[in-house]
This record gives C-alpha cells, sequence and structure tokens, in this order.
C-alpha cells in the first residue's frame, strides 16, 4: 500500500536515511533540510553508488517555482595528453555533492550543513547492519575498498566518520580545499586547484507536458531529456509495450548522440523533427539501432514538508565504489565519472580540460495546473530516463498511485538491442519477438532500478518507496 500523511513525507531507499529526514522534519526543519539529512546518511548506508567522492543533483520547488541545480564535477584543467580511463585515477571528476548538499541548505534550508552531516558521521562511527542488497551489491564490486560485510553484519566506516564531522565543522572547505583536497590530489589526476575551482549550476530545468502532466528534469549534461524525448513520441504513438520500447530506443540513441557539457541543438523538440522520428515506429517491425549506454549506481530521495516545499534529489558514484580510488586517511571513495566521456572523434561530448561529462543521474519532478504533483525518480545508471518514462505512464496513463506505479514490472532496453523484461511481464515476450525484439526475462533486480515518489493528493500526500529496494516512505 502507499504511505499517507497530513503534511509532510520523506522518501528514499534506506530506512536510516528516511529516518534522518523524518528527524529533521520533526526538529522544524524544512524539506531541503529533510532531503539534505537523508543524503548524508545514504553516503553511509548505501556505500556501493553513493558518497562525498561523488556527485549530486536537484530539482527543488519552492514558492510557487521551479528551480534546479548541477552538481556535476569536471575533469582536470590541466589534461596535457592523458585520457579518461573506466576506473582508476584517471577516471575522476570533481566531486560535486558536499557543495550541492552546502548551496542547497544556504539557499533554502533552515538548517545549516552541520545538522545534516553531523547524524552521517555519527552512524557512520557506529556502524549499522548491511541489508542483503547492499551485501549482495558489495560482493560483486572489484573495485570496493573493504571486504563485502554479510547480510546483517555490522560495518563502520571511521575514517569517513572523521571527514564528514570535518564537512559538518568547517563547510564544504573541508573537502574542496587543506588537507583533504590534497589527499585527492595525490589519489588522481586532479589537482588541488580543480577541487578549489568547483562550483554548482543554479540551471533552468527542462519542461514537457504529457498528458496534461508537466514532466521536468535537468538539462544536459544529464540524460533526463531522454524521458523527456520518449514521452514526446510516445505521447502521439498507439499505446502498447512495443511502441513504448521503440520511443525510448529513439529517444536513447538521439541523447547519446548530442548530450554533452552544452545546450541541446535549438530543433531538438521541434514538432517536424519530432513526426519525423515518430515515422520509424512500424507496428509490426521494431527499429534497429545500436548506442552506446552508460553504466552505473546511483541513490534517490524526496522530501515534501508541510509549506508545500518539495525536493528531489539524486546522488552517485556512478560505477560500484565508483573508481576505486579512495584518498589516503580520508575513506573517500572518488567517483569515475570521467570514463562517461565519449571514445568517438569529434564527438561533442569528448574529453577536454575542465569540462563535465555526460551524466546518468537525473532527478524529476511532476507539476500540474502550475502547481506542485510531486518528486519522483529511478536510479540506476541506464535504467533512469527508462523508469522515469515507466513511473510517469504508469501514474498519467494508468492511474496507478505511487507505490504501484513503482512496484509495477519494468523493461529495459540495452545498447545491443535487447529488450529485457522483468518476470511479471514474460507474457508479453511472444509478441515482441513476433515483431523483431530480442525479448528476454531477466529475474536480477538490480537493472531494473529503484525509485521513489511523493505526489499530492487532495490536502494529503500519497507516496511510494520501491519494493527493489530497502527502503520505506512515511510522513507526519
Amino acid at each position: 500500500m502507499p504511505a499517507v500523511a497530513a503534511d509532510a513525507m520523506v522518501a528514499t531507499s534506506h530506512p536510516a536515511a528516511t529516518r534522518a529526514g523524518l528527524r529533521a522534519l520533526d526538529r522544524g526543519g524544512n524539506a531541503v533540510d529533510a532531503a539534505l539529512a537523508a543524503a548524508a546518511v545514504l553516503t553511509v548506508a548505501e556505500p556501493t553508488d553513493n558518497g562525498v567522492g561523488g556527485d549530486a543533483f536537484a530539482l527543488v520547488w519552492e514558492g510557487g517555482s521551479l528551480h534546479g541545480i548541477n552538481g556535476s564535477g569536471r575533469s582536470p584543467a590541466e589534461l596535457g595528453d592523458r585520457a579518461a580511463a573506466d576506473d582508476g585515477p584517471n577516471s575522476v571528476t570533481v566531486p560535486g555533492a558536499v557543495r550541492l548538499w552546502d548551496d542547497l541548505a544556504s539557499r533554502f534550508g533552515r538548517f545549516g550543513l552541520d545538522a545534516a552531516v553531523d547524524p552521517a558521521a555519527d552512524l557512520a562511527e557506529a556502524g549499522l547492519a548491511c541489508t542483503a542488497r547492499i551485501s549482495h551489491k558489495w560482493a560483486q564490486a572489484t573495485l570496493a575498498p573493504h571486504p563485502a560485510p554479510a547480510l546483517g553484519e555490522r560495518y563502520r566506516l571511521p575514517e569517513l566518520a572523521a571527514t564528514l564531522r570535518r564537512i559538518a565543522a568547517e563547510g564544504p572547505g573541508a573537502l574542496y580545499e587543506g588537507e583533504t583536497a590534497a589527499a585527492i590530489a595525490r589519489a588522481c589526476w586532479l589537482s588541488e586547484a580543480d577541487l578549489l575551482a568547483h562550483r554548482s549550476e543554479w540551471v533552468e530545468p527542462l519542461r514537457r507536458t504529457y498528458r496534461g502532466i508537466e514532466v521536468c528534469e535537468l538539462p544536459p549534461n544529464g540524460q533526463g531529456v531522454a524521458a523527456l524525448l520518449a514521452l514526446a513520441l510516445y505521447e502521439k504513438l498507439e499505446p502498447g509495450v512495443h511502441e513504448a520500447v521503440e520511443s525510448m530506443k529513439l529517444a536513447l540513441a538521439d541523447t547519446r548522440a548530442v548530450v554533452h557539457d552544452g545546450p541541446l541543438p535549438a530543433d531538438f523538440f521541434a514538432e517536424r523533427r519530432l513526426a519525423a522520428r515518430r515515422a520509424l515506429v512500424r507496428p509490426e517491425t521494431a527499429v534497429d539501432l545500436r548506442f552506446a549506454l552508460p553504466r552505473g549506481g546511483t541513490t534517490y530521495l524526496c522530501a515534501v514538508d508541510g509549506d508545500g516545499m518539495a525536493v528531489s534529489l539524486i546522488q552517485s558514484l556512478y560505477g560500484r565504489f565508483g573508481s576505486g580510488v579512495v584518498a589516503p586517511g580520508t575513506g573517500i571513495v572518488l567517483q569515475n565519472r570521467a570514463s562517461g566521456f565519449s571514445r568517438e572523434p569529434g564527438h561533442p561530448n569528448a574529453l577536454a580540460p575542465a569540462v563535465r561529462p555526460f551524466h546518468t543521474i537525473i532527478p524529476g519532478m511532476l507539476l500540474q495546473d502550475g502547481g506542485l504533483l510531486g518528486p519522483f525518480g529511478v536510479m540506476g545508471g541506464p535504467m533512469q530516463p527508462q523508469g522515469h518514462f515507466q513511473v510517469v505512464s504508469r501514474v498519467v496513463d494508468d492511474g496507478d498511485d505511487p507505490q504501484a506505479a513503482l512496484d509495477g514490472p519494468r523493461w529495459r532496453v540495452e545498447d545491443d538491442g535487447v529488450v529485457q523484461l522483468e518476470p511479471g511481464l514474460e507474457h508479453l515476450v511472444p509478441d515482441l519477438r513476433k515483431r523483431g525484439h530480442d525479448a528476454r526475462v531477466d529475474d536480477v533486480q538490480h537493472a531494473f532500478g529503484v525509485g521513489q515518489m511523493i505526489l499530492r493528493h487532495g490536502a494529503a500526500l500519497i507516496a511510494g518507496s520501491d519494493g527493489r529496494g530497502d527502503g520505506y516512505a512515511a510522513g507526519l
């Protein structure tokens, strides 16, 4: 069943994070304070997927306006003849999460950054019992800096606890300058100057209306545009899984071709171009498309408070334990976002000095009649825009509540053209194969993403937390 609350709500993928968000609300904090408390705890509770050494993006609805913030970091300003790697020291970009936390707290929060980070430091020091999902992902991670804890085993991260305490006491400078910055620079190809120069960017969100609901995503360098494009294509096609899959394939291919650290082509959502792409969808034949898809893991959360402020926040190390590089003495696992640069010569997303790579993490927000409907997101590398597309369709087209929309079985397009389906969609395999899809059933949950959603329902809030995760939605 969905969670229902009268005033405020928090939804995350881990119980400790949801509790941290609720405690912030109980103390008089707003949705930003709750989201930041949860985000900091998640760096301890889900270290496989996110951390102080990663990036973060967010959407905030406040006072009738929507605000976007891009907290992704850049490549080294001095590259020389070095090339980006998939992992290791040359895969690291500047970590942006901590700066984004501070920017959100300063602009919208009632508390300071210390109030969000202190509980996470306490948790890292005291330790917590490992969930089945995190234990399994940890054990599968080839670059894990620590042995994987077993299900229920208590693990502690004392060096990370000390770093979090420094951030709480000193602010973001504790990461971007001084001893910690020097330790990061010694461990990878970034310089201390790269870290000192980092800033978040406040951006204007992208908006597209789908059957009367405004779907909002952040602009590039993120891939949220893929979800918007798939919805724009699908809206004028016959409803069906074949048509949905084809719309998503076209959207993923177009996104990978153009998204970089810069604006979209001016005609990207022009109706003439959309009509031409839509015409490629044939009722009985699958489009043969191949495109490179990113990989990686992510953590998503959302919060809404009694004043109507809403936060959609996502943060990530990209690969499991990111680059596999730990800044000595800090407990900070550094992300491997530089692996998101294209290796194709002349591609707009090619590696260059001090630029941000193609990014997977995408927070979402739904608006209706000019007001808030609610925040949502689905984490999981290339599954993220596919999850956004399917969850929005379930809410808008099928009338599902947030929990039903998140728990419904999903399909997933792969870069080799394979269409993977969860067991609940196995009955669709014969028809998809008949239309030319290489459709298969996949019973491993991780690759289908984990989502959260909070929606306004009259005077109340109704929320869901994906059953594929460990968390829950709860409110006041």
